[in-house]
């Protein structure tokens, strides 16, 4: 996990494309932790994956930020979930969680 400021404070935000299926999942598991996002489907730009490197450093989809931290991608969200280091990152970054 990283700081950066392509994150919105307070939001959980997800890059991705309307075929990924690891999106899919992502999003699945945010939504199965009460977690509500954004979506910030890539394939709307006009060069998607240089603007998702430039804004996160890599060119594939999912990537998942919780509030200003980059967390990554499917993978290291589930491990996250995991550990019970995601309702706990929510929490720092004020996010709200349904119950």
């Amino acid at each position: 996990m990283t700081d950066t400021s392509n994150g919105t404070p307070g939001a959980v935000t997800i890059y991705s494309t309307s075929w990924c299926p690891w999106c899919d999942r992502a999003k699945t598991l945010l939504s199965t932790h009460g977690v509500d996002y954004t979506d910030v489907n890539i394939e709307q730009w006009a060069d998607p994956r240089s603007e998702l490197e430039t804004r996160t450093g890599r060119r594939t989809v999912p990537q998942i930020f919780i509030g200003g931290t980059h967390v990554g991608g499917f993978d290291d969200l589930a491990d996250l979930a995991a550990d019970g280091t995601l309702m706990r990152l929510c929490a720092d970054e004020n996010i709200p969680v349904r119950t």
